[in-house]
């Protein structure tokens, strides 16, 4: 498509993919403040203008290699245009409605990935899928909720060792004050996995449409818009969601959600410099269960736990068969 001519069509579509990460942040707004909420540390309100600040000054602390994972290692960066990208973000929009209209903590991320999958087999068969981005990023589907869980809970055995001569009040006191610390930083770590698959959509499609020259990367203009949509869907908050995520799984005490944040920010923290796109539902679910565990088996819901799972498990298939649907509807009415 000739990048003049397409113009008011590539502005629409950079429209649509800021939904997406409106829709991404308000889906998500819980994976940042589920703990702190559940724990009474803040009111709702505050903490969802708590998030939404580290959510948006994020990509000051990242580079941007998930946005280059996104950009060019789903689907091979040749056969993208718009169709394909409208499609993709069509499928995972779709689902992200879906799932917070009945309160499922599901991934975003897997959501998008999975639109591009179907998009681009759509368009050009198996062989536009980069198998090298899909394997690591499915690797992510197990390992990041696995890491959440075995990082909050050695963390809830470490803090329980260290604060087992202070009283029940003491604690609680200390680590109301530490839940702001930790609220930050996963905060920071959602802020900076997630908007950057945005990012990594709306610079392929520029790519695509010869805009960025020879060399595939993220302009300034990009990275600042998406985290200012993200931050802004934070704000708005998904109130369904915060509800299965802080109370429905485990209770939750100060001192337990503060373990279970900061495993998830180390997990975030270490998948975005790697370049992996995690899912930070997936995480903090793990971390919940991590700590929820830590207490005893029974203290979580497995019910609850075992839903959120289902629904991780059919992301990537229904995304990736709504966004093929799209795409052939997309190219019928081209003709």
């Amino acid at each position: 498509m000739d990048a003049t001519l397409g113009l008011p069509i590539l502005v629409a579509l950079i429209g649509v993919a800021l939904l997406f990460d409106f829709l991404n942040g308000l889906h998500d707004a819980a994976n940042s403040i589920a703990t702190i909420v559940s724990t009474r540390v803040l009111r709702p309100h505050y903490a969802v203008a708590w998030a939404a600040f580290f959510n948006f000054i994020a990509f000051l602390f990242f580079g941007l290699h998930v946005a280059e994972t996104l950009g060019t290692g789903i689907i091979s960066a040749e056969i993208v245009d718009p169709a394909v990208i409208f499609a993709a973000l069509a499928g995972a929009i779709a689902w992200n409605v879906i799932t917070w209209f009945y309160g499922i903590p599901s991934s975003s991320s897997h959501a998008l990935i999975g639109g591009l999958i179907g998009a681009g087999i759509a368009k050009a068969g198996i062989s536009a899928v980069v198998w090298k981005g899909v394997l690591k990023t499915s690797a992510a589907i197990v390992l990041s909720p696995l890491a959440g869980f075995v990082l909050a809970l050695i963390l809830v055995l470490i803090v329980s060792w260290l604060f087992v001569r202070k009283t029940p009040f003491a604690v609680d006191r200390t680590f109301r004050v530490l839940q702001f610390v930790s609220a930050s930083l996963y905060s920071l770590g959602h802020g900076g996995n997630d908007a950057q698959k945005t990012m990594g959509i709306i610079a392929v499609l520029l790519f695509s449409q010869g805009m960025l020259g020879p060399s595939f990367y993220v302009p300034l203009w990009v990275v600042l818009s998406c985290q200012a949509v993200l931050a802004l869907g934070t704000l708005l908050g998904g109130w369904r969601i915060v509800h299965t995520m802080g109370s429905k799984i485990t209770r939750l005490n100060p001192m337990q959600g503060f373990c279970a944040e900061t495993g998830g920010a180390l997990t975030l923290f270490g998948a975005t410099w790697l370049g992996i796109p995690v899912s930070t539902t997936h995480t903090i679910t793990g971390a919940i269960i991590g700590v929820g565990a830590a207490r005893r088996v029974s203290a979580v819901r497995w019910g609850v736990a075992k839903g959120i799972v289902l629904a991780w498990v059919i992301t990537i298939p229904i995304t990736a068969a709504i966004s093929a649907a799209a795409y052939w509807l997309t190219t019928l009415f081209q003709h």
